[in-house]
Parts: structure tokens; sequence; C-alpha cells
């Protein structure tokens, strides 16, 4: 996937598995975690966090990147996904439309890493780039 920088994902999954216990999500019972690598080596993670008033709950993709923002950080190299009822991670986890976007931001898509896995051994890895064919990003809106 991405050629510029090595990928642990072991690392990166293990991550997002080790941070699924904090989501919040009372009302669906659906924990989601994510775990992102950015262009300095580190790596944030969140979670799902709902709320009562639906609309304003955030995904673990999202609530991951804007924490990394918040640090200072501004180009995602990888991102890990894991979720599923009652903090399991049985099944594989994409991410929303929305978080695509939302990661879309933050990178070229053809260089942007997405993980979703049940383990730190079975997982599949995709370009942003082929989850979100013909993106609308930054460049977009230049002149």
């Amino acid at each position: 996937m991405n050629s510029t920088k090595k990928i642990d994902s072991a690392a990166l999954i293990q991550a997002a598995i080790d941070n699924q216990k904090h989501s919040y999500a009372p009302y669906s019972n659906y924990n989601v975690s994510a775990a992102v690598l950015m262009d300095s080596g580190k790596i944030y993670s969140g979670t799902n966090v709902e709320n009562a008033s639906y609309p304003v709950g955030i995904c673990a993709e999202r609530n991951a990147i804007s924490h990394a923002v918040a640090c200072g950080e501004r180009k995602i190299i990888a991102i890990a996904i894991v979720g599923g009822a009652n903090y399991t991670h049985n099944d594989f986890c994409a991410p929303c439309g929305m978080c695509r976007q939302f990661i879309r931001e933050f990178g070229n898509p053809k260089e942007i890493t997405v993980i979703f896995a049940k383990s730190v051994t079975e997982f599949k890895e995709m370009s942003l780039e082929e989850l979100l064919p013909e993106s609308f990003g930054p460049a977009s809106l230049k002149q």
C-alpha cells in the first residue's frame, strides 16, 4: 500500500484493540476503536463515543484523527480499525463514508493505508483511494 513509510500493521492493530475498552456505546453496544499512524511515526487512538442525541456522537476514526490533529499532526500514513458488539472484534469493521472523507483530508488517498482487522493476524489492507475513489479533497478547492 504505502511505499514511503514502513507500516507495522500488527502494532497499529494492537493499539486499536488495546484501546477498544474505552469505547462508549451504551445505545448500540457496537464498540469501535481506531489507531492512526501519522507521518511523525506517532500513533494516536480514539473510540466511538455515542450520545443520547444520536447525531452528536463521534466515530472512532474521526476521534483518533482529531486527537492527532489537536497534537499538531497533519499527515496520515495508515489507520487501523476494529469493532464489534460488546467489545468483540469478530467482523471486519470498515470506516463509514463520513470517516472516509475525514481521513481524505489528511493525505493522498493513494498513500494512506486503511486496515480493518479482527486480530493482528486476520486483517484487510486497502488504500484510501480504493475505499473512496474519485475523492474530493483539499486540492479540489484550489483555483
